[in-house]
């Protein structure tokens, strides 16, 4: 067995741990392997051991592992520039990083030509910090109300990038994505069903997956340092 399969193993088992403790069922929460600092050898060691989701943050390097692992699911998960949207929309499994309502826009323009319904998630910046990108709050409703007039783009939920702190002190910040999350789904958007919440990294994610995460994004605990 490989270290990237062992590690990757020790992950899913935190996954359940932190799942069952919340008293949830752990295959309600999908892992992507955040691949942004490895090459083409370690993706396919993952691949081998039974990873099925990757992320990435970098256009450059999303076009590039997706072409050549197109059998895996990629979500993009860093800043995107509308000006280069066009590389990502039609290719991202899920695009779990858009900010504004623009680059929304943009996006169904894109997917449109494409004759595809791209799925995004609607990054929000819930602890207001100056250095994080993300919508506030009070911007998600609109956002979601929106994106029922644009027909080629599908908002399937939130994502959120807690400080860098020990996870106990930004138990806070997933608590509070929940509870935005719910209470935008309650709303019942006609043709909108929110389902994703994407919060928790290698440093926190038990805690992000106690506290209601369905999509975690790990990098280190897989790939190590």
């Amino acid at each position: 067995m490989s270290q990237i399969a062992e590690r990757y193993e020790q992950v899913r088992r935190r996954v359940r741990d932190a799942a069952d403790c919340a008293g949830r069922d752990p295959a309600d929460i999908t892992i992507v392997a955040v691949a942004k600092t490895v090459g083409p050898p370690e993706v396919r060691a993952a691949i081998a051991a039974g990873v099925t989701d990757f992320g990435e943050n970098r256009v450059q390097e999303f076009v590039a592992k997706h072409g050549l692992f197109p059998e895996a699911r990629w979500h993009f998960i860093g800043t995107l520039q509308s000006n280069k949207a066009q590389h990502v929309v039609g290719h991202a499994a899920l695009i779990h990083s858009v900010d504004s309502l623009g680059l929304l826009e943009r996006i169904d323009r894109i997917a449109g030509t494409r004759g595809v319904v791209q799925p995004v998630l609607l990054q929000v910046n819930i602890s207001h910090e100056s250095s994080k990108h993300g919508v506030d709050r009070a911007e998600v409703e609109e956002m979601v109300a929106a994106s029922m007039e644009l027909p080629n783009v599908r908002v399937d939920g939130l994502m959120t990038i807690a400080p860098f702190q020990h996870p106990e002190s930004v138990r806070w910040v997933f608590r509070d994505m929940r509870d935005l999350f719910e209470s935008i789904a309650a709303m019942r958007f006609n043709g909108v069903e929110l389902t994703d919440l994407s919060m928790g990294m290698t440093n926190d994610f038990e805690v992000a997956i106690e506290e209601g995460a369905t999509i975690v994004r790990i990098g280190r605990a897989i790939f190590g340092r």
